[in-house]
This record gives structure tokens, C-alpha cells and sequence, in this order.
């Protein structure tokens, strides 16, 4: 049976590997195993684009504004934010 050696694993990775692997029940090499054989075994599943999941998780942005209506409402919205009122300590 092969070895398989990764070096250099970001700590995010690692760690967020780490805590599935447990939540199944499973060495961290087990799980290594069972996410390559699901990719190799179909990888379609995987082929996705970033961009377009996010946008379809999104929506889209439909308004009939201008783009100058839309920013000077966005900018009226927040000068008028209670979150910065001076009552609130953490922004005094």
C-alpha cells in the first residue's frame, strides 16, 4: 500500500480536516482517503465555479435607480445608523 506525505498544510485546513474527521468518526488519514476516493470516483461534483455558486446564492440585484440614487441612498442609510450613536460605547 502506497504512503501519501503532504507537507506545508495551511493550519486552517488542517484544523477544519481535523474537526470533520472527528465529527465522522475517522482518523484524520481515514478522512484524507474517504474525500479523495468521493473526488476521484466523480469528480463533477466538484467542478464548480465560485463565482457563479456564489451569485446564484445570491440573486441579483434588480432596481429600477440610477447607480448615483442607489450610493447616495446607501450613504444617507448609513449616516442615519443608530449604531453610531454616541450612546453606544463601543463606537465612542
Amino acid at each position: 500500500m502506497a504512503i501519501l506525505q503532504v507537507r506545508d498544510l495551511d493550519d486552517k485546513l488542517y484544523s477544519s480536516l481535523k474537526t470533520i474527521a472527528k465529527q465522522e468518526n475517522r482518523s484524520i488519514s481515514q478522512e484524507v482517503i474517504t474525500i479523495l476516493e468521493k473526488y476521484i470516483s466523480n469528480p463533477s461534483l466538484f467542478d464548480t465555479n465560485p463565482t457563479k455558486d456564489f451569485l446564484s446564492l445570491s440573486g441579483s440585484w434588480d432596481d429600477n435607480r440610477s447607480s448615483e440614487e442607489i450610493i447616495k441612498s446607501i450613504k444617507k442609510n448609513r449616516k442615519n445608523s443608530k449604531r453610531f450613536d454616541s450612546e453606544n460605547a463601543l463606537f465612542d
